[in-house]
């Protein structure tokens, strides 16, 4: 099982670690780790691994095992390999990350602004998007681009807490996901919250501390996909 660093701080950039294993197909398992692994709509991290001897494999993304507990460090085509014990430092592209954190941060918030039930999404740079179960409802593009700055220029807190799997059945409210479920197994589930009384609502990704991180949004395009479904785009301006 990989100890993922992230989930507890997301602003960390590298750690110490340990090679647990590496598997059939050359990915890397290490005891703990900073790299998010792919899930959510959110990409999995990049960047690299630096031996004791300065040599480096460059990483190309992370994914999560079959058994959902252990982080997978994918290299890029033809590198040696560490052996199992090998110790060594794991390096995010932090650039990269920090623009992943913001738009996923965005997103919640585009999710507040549209309060209809989400039937997909995903997170990119600069532009990322949710598909909305919005029926016959319009959007009216100039307002929901200024509630949605608003809300990021607003400067809200962005914490995490955890609650139990019974209580989430208790509050089925605060799924806004139709396709993607809170991943469940290990007793309890992360919540995100946005400010006091902004959103609240399971994620396991990564985020910005505050809203006024996120910047200048801009919208992107909007589709109709299906008789119901809306795409909505929203992109980091800078």
């Amino acid at each position: 099982m990989t100890t993922p660093l992230f989930r507890d701080d997301a602003y960390l950039r590298s750690c110490e670690a340990e090679v647990v294993d590496v598997n059939e197909r050359g990915g890397v398992l290490l005891d703990r780790t900073v790299f998010y692994a792919t899930g959510g709509g959110q990409p999995g991290d990049s960047g690299y691994l630096e031996l004791e001897d300065g040599s480096r494999i460059a990483i190309a993304t992370a994914v999560y095992d079959e058994d959902k507990r252990s982080v997978v460090h994918v290299p890029s085509e033809s590198q040696a390999l560490p052996s199992p014990g090998t110790k060594l430092t794991a390096h995010i592209d932090w650039a990269r990350r920090y623009r992943l954190m913001r738009m996923h941060t965005a997103l919640h918030l585009l999710s507040v602004a549209l309060p209809f039930p989400v039937t997909g999404g995903q997170i990119g740079d600069p532009e990322g998007r949710l598909d909305f179960d919005m029926g016959e409802e319009t959007i009216d593009k100039e307002v929901l681009l200024e509630k949605i700055n608003e809300l990021a220029g607003g400067d809200h807190e962005v914490t995490t807490e955890w609650i139990t799997d019974e209580e989430l059945d208790a509050n089925p409210g605060l799924v806004k996901t139709m396709s993607v479920k809170p991943p469940r197994g290990s007793g309890r589930v992360r919540l995100v919250r946005i400010g006091g009384e902004v959103d609240l609502q399971p994620c396991g990704g990564t985020h910005v501390s505050r809203t006024s991180e996120i910047g200048q949004l801009a919208l992107g395009k909007i589709e109709k996909k299906g008789k119901q479904n809306r795409r909505v785009r929203i992109r980091l301006t800078d």
